[in-house]
């Protein structure tokens, strides 16, 4: 059984409570830190859990084995140092630190610990997971190009990074803005009243990471929410590419051939083993299965409960890191940049940071 903390009292943090609370078998929650009044009786009425006022209040009723840190930009580092310095394993939400100088501070002040991770939960979910093992497994030779428009900043940095095994080498980023009328139907409230086209801005940068790796990145405003734009990933290789579900490859022959993912839904029709995600195959082969069937969650929430687990893990010395410092810094870094390029119209150069020392 393993013991953690939730630091803050925000959206992401209902997150770790509920799925901790789906896990009781795996994980104990010892409480939640929240100064709010307010939204601490609210984590009281809705989760049943012991709430502090303080970290010291905290540590006086148990040490757990690690924490997870949801808090501001600016709180953020201050807290991950604070329990770095007790030598508590620390899980804090991305990004680490709000600007560049704060990322070079956080790492001179923790890096070396080796305590912090990082909860970068795109490439856990589910269907990036599964094209994250077809990549592995050279489905489509050596990776060289990701295109993503889904999300923004640090999230589709990682997810650019983590297909195309890009490293800590100098970038270079040209990014660019364009307003253009636009619906937004839906926010993480639900649906709006309001369903007139509105100016939205849209982002669209190409980086080169350096070693012919190179990503171009598009994103509109609140596409997060908005289902009038399609999510996109072109993961292009020397052997073939990956355009959302669809796979091009050269075959022994020589021969191109076609695949698919496809992902196994349970629920369906007279299927009554429960709506849930079972599997993801890739021509016959399963390369990615669900670690939480009978849970029935979200994507989402399979992404974050699979950091809960590999961070629970790496705590215990049976697996590896879920996602170091270090590479969260080095995401935040070039998503710095790509706002920078956007902003000033002109080209934004990152250049090799003491984390990749």
């Amino acid at each position: 059984m393993t013991t953690y903390a939730v630091i803050g009292a925000g959206w992401r943090s209902e997150f770790y409570i509920r799925l901790g609370q789906l896990m009781p078998e795996k994980f104990e929650l010892v409480g939640a830190v929240v100064r709010n009044p307010e939204r601490a009786g609210e984590f009281q009425a809705d989760f049943g859990i012991s709430i502090f006022e303080s970290i010291t209040a905290l540590l006086q009723f148990a040490r757990p084995d690690f924490v997870i840190v949801a808090v501001s930009w600016a709180s953020n580092p201050q807290v991950v140092e604070e329990f770095v310095a007790l030598g508590i394993p620390v899980l804090c939400e991305t990004p680490p630190a709000p600007d560049t100088s704060a990322l070079r501070a956080l790492w001179s002040a923790a890096g070396s610990s080796d305590l912090v991770q990082v909860a970068e939960q795109y490439l856990f979910l589910p269907g990036h997971a599964a094209r994250l093992a077809a990549v592995k497994a050279g489905a489509i030779g050596i990776p060289t190009a990701v295109e993503i428009s889904s999300t923004h900043g640090y999230h589709a940095v990682s997810m650019m990074r983590g297909f195309l095994g890009a490293g800590y080498e100098p970038a270079l980023i040209n990014a660019h803005t364009f307003a253009a009328p636009l619906i937004d139907p839906l926010s993480r409230a639900g649906w709006n009243k309001d369903l007139t086209a509105k100016s939205r801005t849209t982002t669209v940068a190409t980086i080169d990471f350096g070693l012919e790796k190179f990503g171009i990145y598009n994103f509109v405003e609140n596409q997060w929410h908005n289902q009038l734009r399609h999510r996109r990933i072109v993961i292009r290789g020397s052997a073939g590419e990956i355009v959302d579900n669809k796979l091009i490859a050269l075959a022994d022959g020589p021969a191109i051939v076609e695949s698919e993912l496809r992902r196994f839904q349970l629920g369906f029709d007279l299927n009554l083993d429960g709506f849930d995600t079972e599997h993801i195959s890739l021509n016959g082969k399963i390369i990615y299965k669900n670690p939480f069937i009978g849970l029935r969650l979200m994507d989402e929430e399979i992404a974050i409960a699979t950091l809960m687990l590999r961070m629970k893990d790496w705590v215990e010395g049976s697996g590896s890191a879920p996602y170091p410092l270090r590479e969260a810094c080095q995401d935040h870094l070039i998503s710095l940049a790509i706002d920078v390029s956007a902003l000033t119209n002109k080209p934004a150069q990152t250049e090799r940071e003491i984390w990749a020392e």
